[in-house]
């Protein structure tokens, strides 16, 4: 049952999307909360991880490496780049960019889940791009969007290392201590982390549901184009230099969906709620094309790779 209301988070998302966009009074005072909530989903997922992720990289070195270094590259370079070509002002674009800066979406391991990828090359992945995003984000977004908006760098670093680093640690170290316990709540940790995320979304959307009419439109252009060019490139460098399907999915799921909730509460905390608007339509769109994608490639046999010294490569590393 709990997985079911799960899996219909996309549902959820546009659900009470509309409901803040027609009634935003329902929503617009709890904005100071969105800081706590998403504390709450980083809690939620250091209770799904334990030492061995982090120990399970040197296995995967080679894909993780690939992983990141498009996560942190590809990701912020085509949010900018698309909101150049949009002609979008300082706000919207400091707001892509934010997107594009953020680590890898939890989203992305059910994704993976369902499209028979790596789980725990996933969970890897996303753990480790999300402890590097403390430091990483705010100095990309400062090197990014600095010309255009004045980015608190320094903020940034502390706000990112109380609202990600101290809760997904302490997630682990209970884990750890109290696995038992930790094993009862998994079934329902997934559920926390939706409502929190929907909630989120709903409270940008009524803080914004003034503008929607003018920027959404552009805005969910935008989103559309740059989840779309992350998925891409995530699952076809990956098979250009020889990994196996499973991993080509999995790369392309930690690419190209983003954990944009960190994004709209780094966006409402630092600049304008103009600047969250890529944020939810990112969290609303990337599962929606995540889920789709997942379905498509959960009905695909896994191809192998057919270069016999890419294999080699691949197992040696």
């Amino acid at each position: 049952m709990l997985g079911r209301i799960t899996n219909l988070f996309p549902l959820w998302a546009l659900l009470f999307s509309l409901l803040a966009y027609w009634q935003p009074a329902l929503f617009v005072d709890l904005k100071t909360q969105i800081v706590p909530l998403l504390t709450i989903i980083m809690l939620a997922m250091g209770l799904t991880l334990s030492p061995k992720n982090f120990i399970d990289v040197v296995n995967n070195k080679r894909a993780i490496g690939l992983g990141l270094v498009l996560q942190f590259s590809v990701m912020p370079l085509a949010a900018l780049l698309i909101s150049l070509l949009l002609g979008f002002d300082a706000e919207l674009t400091v707001g892509m960019v934010l997107v594009g800066s953020v680590a890898g979406g939890t989203s992305s391991n059910v994704m993976c889940y369902l499209a028979k990828g790596d789980v725990a090359l996933s969970i890897t992945m996303t753990a480790l791009s999300t402890l590097l995003g403390v430091i990483i984000t705010p100095l990309l977004v400062q090197l990014l969007a600095g010309k255009s908006v004045d980015v608190p760098v320094l903020d940034m670093l502390l706000s990112l290392v109380k609202i990600v680093l101290v809760p997904v640690v302490i997630g682990v170290v209970l884990n750890s201590w109290l696995q038992a316990l930790t094993e009862r709540l998994e079934p329902v940790l997934p559920l926390i982390s939706m409502a929190a995320i929907v909630l989120i979304i709903a409270i940008v959307v009524a803080l914004n549901a003034g503008q929607f009419a003018t920027i959404g439109p552009i805005v969910a252009l935008a989103v559309i184009l740059h989840n779309g060019i992350g998925i891409t490139a995530g699952y076809w460098v990956s098979r250009w230099l020889g990994f196996d399907e499973r991993i080509c999915r999995t790369v392309a799921f930690e690419v190209g969906l983003q954990n944009s909730g960190l994004a709209t509460a780094l966006a409402m905390k630092f600049f304008t709620p103009a600047s969250a608007v890529a944020g939810t339509l990112f969290s609303v769109w990337h599962n929606l094309s995540g889920s789709l994608l997942a379905g498509f490639w959960a009905k695909r046999p896994l191809a192998p790779v057919t270069r016999d010294a890419d294999q080699a490569a691949i197992k040696e590393s």
